[in-house]
């Protein structure tokens, strides 16, 4: 990727902004955006895309798409390449190197928001990044679409104990839909489960199906307003 990135700011971006930020393989390339002030909650999520060996970036359509839903529902959104991939260097480190990656993300995020509830979001991969550090970076809510359990030891794993919205494609020619449902069903507390009946794994024609039942499903666990300066 040609394009030179701005260096990371020292607050939270008041508008859409792709910067680099400081990562622990070197540098990680970040986009920001923020809602509209008048539906602006004390919340901002961190999403993380597919697996990049199979060409997943955070410019993946079903990534922007969970990025509207929650930037619609109030919430700040942080997307980020992890390394290897577009602007972001290092290697491909399946799962560990890019859980490193979504902390110093994390990280960020408690530095420049504060105050905010932080929630974690991922699809496929990126959901497995996401589970595996919900608990210890305190995430107050995760969305897990389409996590890959048959190809990572999620079970053991420490759970969550947050809101916690699992999606899943009843057509999905990816993951095992079966497997995904079987796993959900052992889990205590149980996770919201939302099942998309003739949905394969990339939502292809039911994207906006996949924006509605992210926005329905987190509208109880969403933060407070923010109070407006005026």
């Amino acid at each position: 990727m040609s394009e030179t990135l701005a260096p990371a700011p020292s607050g939270f971006p008041a508008g859409p902004m792709t910067f680099a930020l400081p990562g622990p393989a070197g540098t990680l390339e970040v986009a920001t955006a923020v809602p509209e002030p008048e539906c602006a909650r004390a919340g901002t999520v961190v999403i993380c895309h597919p697996n990049p060996v199979q060409g997943g970036t955070m410019r993946n359509k079903v990534i922007t798409m969970v990025e509207r839903a929650l930037r619609e529902s109030g919430l700040a959104t942080v997307r980020f390449n992890f390394r290897g991939v577009g602007a972001s260097t290092g290697e491909f480190d399946h799962g560990d190197g890019e859980s490193g990656d979504l902390v110093a993300v994390a990280q960020w995020v408690r530095q420049t928001r504060p105050n905010d509830a932080l929630w974690l979001a991922g699809f496929s991969f990126g959901s497995y990044v996401a589970l595996r550090s919900a608990r210890s970076l305190g995430a107050a809510a995760l969305i897990t679409v389409a996590p890959p359990v048959d190809r990572y030891a999620v079970a053991e794993l420490a759970m969550p104990t947050c809101p916690w919205l699992l999606v899943m494609g009843e057509a999905d020619e990816v993951v095992p839909p079966q497997a995904v449902f079987d796993w959900a069903a052992t889990l205590d507390p149980q996770p919201t489960i939302v099942r998309m009946p003739d949905t394969g794994h990339f939502f292809h024609r039911r994207l906006m199906d996949l924006r509605g039942a992210v926005k329905n499903a987190v509208r109880g666990w969403l933060p407070g307003l923010v109070k407006s300066a005026g």
